[in-house]
């Protein structure tokens, strides 16, 4: 990834082919995610979005802690207005709406900001070690980047109010029960796991791909009938696609299919 000057809270790797990782570097504060933090993630998702070479990116913090909170130091001062329009929100959005694939790798913490960092993602691979909460009633507050309305979509009321209302994390075990991870593993095989799936995504058809991330994200936000008319859309979008030629052709000829994002 290039950009004007190299990031300090994060670094950027490519671990396999198409796949980029992100992963959050401030272990003296547990990977607290301060403005900066969430604009240097948002910057390298945003160049990940016009580079054909990347076709998913890992959000991961390590095997130790994902992230646990955000960076209350730097909250402390803001008033209601300087909360309103502050520039984290455009950070969040830019993350929320990143058009390719994102999986989160999970271990130890992701608390506050990194819990929702984490519903912000696609799906969640979860190291034994994970624990997910929104402890921010502790301290007055509520959730602020989508900890209240994606947990719930996500898990469900009870255990949203739960989590919320207490304060208090769940476990992996509980998570993967819940809805809110996709698979468990000891912390650095889930790490790689995280990769192996983003790198079985990377070598799909991104046409595809992309209509399909659209389309399961509105079956979150839209009337049945609604989700299922632009599900339809897609499909037959799709069918003016060179790579939906292509994988029909090679399923039928019994061979690899070749894709080309076109």
């Amino acid at each position: 990834m290039s950009g004007n000057a190299a990031p300090q809270d994060i670094v950027v790797d490519r671990p396999a082919e198409g796949v980029a990782r992100i992963t959050l570097q401030r272990p003296d504060v547990r990977n607290a995610l301060r403005t900066q933090t969430l604009r240097e993630i948002a910057a390298v998702l945003s160049e990940a979005a016009g580079d054909d070479a990347t076709r998913a990116v890992v959000i991961t913090g390590g095997p130790k802690v994902f992230a646990a909170g955000a960076d209350v130091r730097e909250m402390q001062p803001l008033g209601p207005l300087d909360i309103l329009v502050h520039e984290r929100q455009r950070h969040w959005r830019a993350i929320a709406t990143f058009p390719k694939p994102l999986v989160a790798a999970v271990c130890g913490y992701a608390l506050g900001a990194g819990s929702e960092l984490a519903l912000a993602c696609d799906f969640v691979v979860a190291g034994t070690n994970a624990r997910f909460g929104q402890p921010e009633v502790n301290l007055g507050l509520i959730p602020g980047a989508g900890g209240t309305a994606r947990l719930a979509r996500a898990c469900g009321k009870a255990l949203a109010m739960q989590m919320v209302l207490t304060g208090q994390p769940i476990a992996a075990h509980a998570a993967l029960a819940a809805g809110l991870a996709v698979e468990v593993d000891e912390p650095e095989s889930a790490l790689a796991r995280a990769v192996e799936l983003a790198a079985v995504i990377a070598a799909k058809p991104p046409l595809a791909v992309r209509l399909a991330k659209e389309a399961v994200l509105r079956a979150f936000e839209a009337p049945l009938a609604e989700a299922l008319a632009a599900e339809r859309q897609a499909f037959a979008l799709l069918a003016a696609s060179d790579d939906r030629r292509e994988g029909i052709a090679a399923f039928l000829e019994k061979r690899p299919p070749t894709f080309t994002g076109r």
